[in-house]
């Protein structure tokens, strides 16, 4: 096949013409990449770029083990979970063993979006109940259900609102809000106690690390007791791991268990399979039996051998590169950098962060804490022009959102924080 080569700015107009308006670009000048190779992407020019921001590809664009895997079941064989395949079963076994107590059902599926509009239909199955309670500024997802229960988006420009069905508890974040200070996690557990009771859904979904929210770290014991108090009201417990598991976080392989957090349901999505579109959701036999009604359950495309292919070459490379056990001491030292010039530049209001899931929230006055929305773009599109891709988050869209691929080396971060003292200081 012969493939016409557009400029950057040919794309574009093709974009606009054909393809929906609020489909959004990266950068105020948008580039147009062509290759990736571990932490880097490669733009049409032949420029390198340190990638900073994408926890898709978890283990590296295009990493060589992870290619072969796809390429070899590809021109095998491709099909649907109604014939019988190694990968299928060597998959869900090894899944299911990387998880904790009685997380031991999978479903296999093809997104993040999906996996939690699976999990949506598992709980309201076991449980009989419609209500939903979700975190503030929390994101879950794209369909319609998931949007409605996504007080990031729907809360948000073009939205409705949250429908009735649909409680939000206060978001655990102790620098900018509502409780900070020593018993913050004591009163947000309170928070979230009070509408569970209040409310007694079927379902409370959580982030472990909010990360539309700004990438927060919730205090110590918020999950593992917000989900204890859903529990008392006989409500499931979903942990969304699409932006942060599969060893993300360092210390453990799930950020869930960082936090001694027991969920009912586990959904993944995003690095579980490099990129390649998959997802899968993890529950235990009792919601999985109530789930047997009758009505059969099918994925025409979730659970296929290439995606099994796939996803086994990436467990496979986390476990023999020991990826998790790297991304903690990249974490750390990532972090130490950042602290170090937050202690310089009076724009950086707070930095947080497990393993390499980082945050650095910009402000214009540290005392009143507003948000510095106009220089955290500056940067990322300063940072650009050094060839380091970033991005902004957090509902001031003030935060520097930090998630790079596994493979990120300790001379990327270095550079990384050099780039970005010479940035903050030209602010």
């Amino acid at each position: 096949m012969t493939l016409r080569q557009r400029s950057a700015a040919e794309i574009v107009a093709v974009r606009h013409r054909r393809l929906g308006p609020n489909l959004s670009l990266s950068y105020s000048e948008p580039l147009k990449i062509v290759r990736g190779q571990g932490q880097y992407l490669f733009a049409e020019d032949g420029r390198r770029y340190l990638d900073l921001v994408n926890n898709v590809c978890h283990v590296g664009h295009c990493h060589p083990r992870v290619v072969a895997a796809g390429q070899d079941q590809m021109a095998r064989l491709n099909t649907n979970t109604r014939y019988l395949h190694d990968h299928l079963a060597e998959y869900v076994e090894r899944l299911a063993a990387l998880m904790p107590g009685e997380l031991s059902i999978c479903f296999l599926v093809c997104s993040g979006s999906e996996a939690n509009e699976l999990a949506l239909r598992l709980a309201r199955t076991h449980t009989g109940r419609r209500e939903i309670v979700v975190l503030d500024h929390a994101y879950h997802g794209n369909s319609g259900n998931l949007i409605d229960m996504s007080p990031y988006k729907c809360e948000g420009p073009g939205g409705d609102g949250l429908p009735s069905h649909v409680r939000k508890v206060p978001c655990p974040d102790t620098y900018r809000g509502r409780h900070r200070g020593p018993d913050a996690a004591d009163r947000y557990v309170d928070d979230a106690s009070e509408v569970l009771r209040s409310h007694q859904p079927g379902v409370f979904f959580a982030e472990p690390l909010v990360g539309c929210g700004g990438q927060i770290v919730p205090p110590a014991g918020f999950l593992s007791r917000s989900f204890a108090a859903a529990r008392r009201q006989g409500t499931l417990c979903v942990a969304d791991e699409v932006q942060v598991g599969f060893g993300r976080v360092g210390s453990h392989y799930w950020a869930f268990e960082a936090q001694g957090a027991r969920p009912d349901i586990v959904t993944l999505g995003k690095p579980i399979a490099n990129g390649h579109p998959m997802g899968a959701v993890v529950t235990t036999p009792e919601v999985a039996a109530s789930f047997d009604t009758g009505m059969e359950y099918f994925n025409t495309f979730g659970g296929n051998p290439v995606s099994c292919a796939i996803a086994l070459a990436v467990l496979d490379v986390l476990r023999d590169e020991e990826l998790p056990a790297h991304a903690a001491s990249m974490g750390e030292r990532f972090l130490e950098h950042l602290h170090e010039l937050a202690q310089r530049h009076e724009l950086i209001g707070d930095v947080r962060g497990q393993g390499l899931y980082l945050g650095a929230e910009l402000v214009t006055d540290r005392e009143t804490r507003e948000p510095a929305p106009d220089a955290a773009t500056s940067v990322v599109d300063q940072m650009k022009e050094r060839g380091f891709l970033l991005s902004t988050d957090g509902p001031d869209h003030n935060v520097i959102k930090i998630k790079p691929p596994l493979v990120l080396s300790a001379d990327d971060i270095d550079a990384t924080a050099t780039a970005l003292d010479e940035v903050l200081a030209g602010l």
